[in-house]
C-alpha cells in the first residue's frame, strides 16, 4: 500500500480558523452592546476582565454559576429557530445567582459544534447578548468549539457561566425564613429550559409537527410555544433583595416545587404549596402524556417559575408592587413548622383525575 504523503490542513480536518475568526468579527457588535459598569464587553483577549468595584460594590461576596438548554435545543435546531436558546441559557444562569441576591455581573458562553455555520452561531449569540442585556450582565468571552466528528450534522450544544456579586452580609440564605411566611409564584413565561426530553417524547406521541398550531394556543405554532425563552427575573427581584423585602427565593427549575424549594428552608420549616390551575401548555402536557400529578409538580415549574418567601404581612404590598411592574404573581402557600421540605396540593380538576392531592419532600 502506498503512502499518501498529501500535506494536510486543520480544514481537511473538517475545522476552519478562518470561519472562527469571522465570527468573533461578527459578534463583537453584540458583545458590545452588553457593556455595563466594570466591563467594556470586547471580545478577542486571552481573558475578561471586570472591576466590582466600577459597579459600584465595596466589599462583595462572588457568586457564580453555570448551566446549559439541555434537550430543548433539539427543539430549537429540528425546527432551524436559534434566536431565543441564547436567551435560555443566560436566564438559567442568572435566575441562580438572583436567589443568593447576587446581582449578575458577567457572562461567558460555550458553543460546540460539528461545523461551524456563522448563521446560527450569530443567531444563538444574539440570543445570548439579549438575555445579557435584560439581566445588566456584560458578555466578557465565550468560547467556540468546532470538533468534527462529535456532533451530528446541525447539532450544538451550549453551556453558559455567570458570575455576580452581593455585598458582605447582605446575601440570601433563607437562614431568615420561619414558619408563618407566606409563598409568592411569579408567573414562568412556559416550560422555560426544563423538561424537555419528556415533552419532546410527548410531542411524538401526538405526531404533530412542529409547525402545526399549538392546540393549547392555536394562534401560535408548537415550536413557537414550546420555544418561548425562559423568563429572566434580575430586574424584578434586585430591587425588592436589596430592599430587604425578601427573605428566601427558590428557582422553580428541573425537580420543579418538590426538590427547589426545600434548598432555601431552615430546620424545622415546611412549606406548604397550593398548585395553581395548570396554564393551558402544561395541562396539555398532561393530557397528551397521561403524566401524574407528582410527576409534573417534579418535572416542570407548572407555570411558577420562581418562589418568594416573605414576610405574612408584606405579602400583598409585595403582590401590589410585583403587579405594577408588569410581573404576574400570585399568593401559592406558606412555611409552617415541622420537618425541612415541601408539600404540593393540588386543586380538584385541574392536576388530573384525583379530587386533591399531596406529595412530599423531605430535604
Amino acid at each position: 500500500m502506498s503512502k499518501d504523503d498529501t500535506p494536510l490542513t486543520y480544514s481537511d480536518a473538517g475545522v476552519s480558523i478562518a470561519a472562527g475568526n469571522a465570527l468573533v468579527r461578527a459578534i463583537a457588535p453584540l458583545a458590545r452592546s452588553t457593556a455595563r459598569p466594570g466591563a467594556d464587553a470586547e471580545l478577542g483577549g486571552f481573558g475578561g476582565f471586570f472591576d466590582p468595584r466600577a459597579a459600584g460594590y465595596t466589599d462583595p461576596l462572588l457568586v457564580a454559576a453555570n448551566d446549559g438548554v439541555g434537550t430543548k435545543l433539539k427543539l430549537a435546531i429540528d425546527s432551524g429557530r436559534h434566536d431565543t436558546v441564547g436567551i435560555d441559557l443566560v436566564a438559567m444562569c442568572v435566575n441562580d445567582l438572583i436567589v443568593q441576591g447576587a446581582e449578575p455581573l458577567f457572562f461567558l458562553d460555550y458553543f460546540a459544534t460539528g461545523k461551524l455555520e456563522n448563521g446560527v452561531a450569530e443567531a444563538v449569540v444574539a440570543g445570548i447578548a439579549r438575555g445579557c442585556r435584560d439581566a445588566n450582565c456584560a458578555l466578557i468571552g465565550g468560547e467556540t468549539a468546532e470538533m468534527p466528528g462529535m456532533y451530528a450534522a446541525g447539532d450544538y450544544d451550549l453551556a453558559g457561566f455567570a458570575v455576580g456579586a452581593v455585598e458582605r452580609g447582605q446575601q440570601l440564605t433563607g437562614a431568615d425564613v420561619s414558619p408563618g411566611d407566606a409563598l409568592i409564584g411569579l408567573a414562568s413565561s412556559g416550560a422555560h429550559s426544563n423538561g424537555y426530553s419528556l415533552i419532546r417524547r410527548i410531542l411524538a406521541r401526538t405526531g404533530l409537527p412542529l409547525g402545526a398550531p399549538a392546540p393549547f394556543q392555536p394562534d401560535m405554532t408548537l415550536a413557537d410555544a414550546l420555544l418561548t425563552p425562559t423568563a429572566i427575573y434580575v430586574r424584578t427581584l434586585l430591587p425588592l433583595i436589596r430592599a430587604g423585602r425578601i427573605k428566601a427565593l427558590a428557582h422553580i427549575t428541573g425537580g420543579g416545587f418538590l426538590e427547589n424549594i426545600p434548598r432555601v428552608l431552615p430546620q424545622g420549616c415546611r412549606a406548604i404549596v397550593r398548585a395553581p390551575a395548570l396554564p393551558p401548555l402544561f395541562d396539555w402536557l398532561r393530557a397528551q402524556g397521561a403524566v401524574a400529578a407528582e410527576e409534573m409538580a417534579r418535572t416542570f415549574n407548572c407555570g411558577t417559575g420562581m418562589v418568594l418567601a416573605v414576610p405574612a404581612s408584606e405579602a400583598d404590598a409585595l403582590l401590589a408592587d410585583l403587579a405594577s411592574a408588569g410581573q404576574p404573581a400570585q399568593l401559592i402557600g406558606e412555611i409552617v413548622a415541622g420537618a425541612r421540605g415541601c408539600e404540593v396540593h393540588g386543586a380538584a380538576g385541574q392536576w388530573g383525575q384525583q379530587a386533591a392531592w399531596t406529595a412530599q419532600h423531605d430535604g
